[in-house]
């Protein structure tokens, strides 16, 4: 496990610290899963992205009209 030192506005750590306490969890926990969840989401819009530009638009389009059409 890294250990980091993390240097947050007051503002954020209160908001911090009641966030966690109302998910009762630990804080060190909660901002764990905070960064998972940011790492997760900009990795899925990556992955996405990726993907998009393999894309055949007009084979989906056609598949489009197929399905309206029935």
């Amino acid at each position: 496990m890294s250990q980091y030192p993390l240097r947050l506005p007051e503002s954020l750590m209160r908001a911090t610290k009641r966030a966690a306490k109302a998910d009762k969890t630990s804080i060190n926990q909660f901002i764990i899963t905070a960064i998972a969840e940011k790492v997760a989401a900009l990795e899925t819009e990556d992955m996405l992205g990726q993907r998009a530009m393999l894309a055949d638009k007009d084979a989906f389009l056609a598949l489009l009209d197929n399905v309206n059409e029935k």
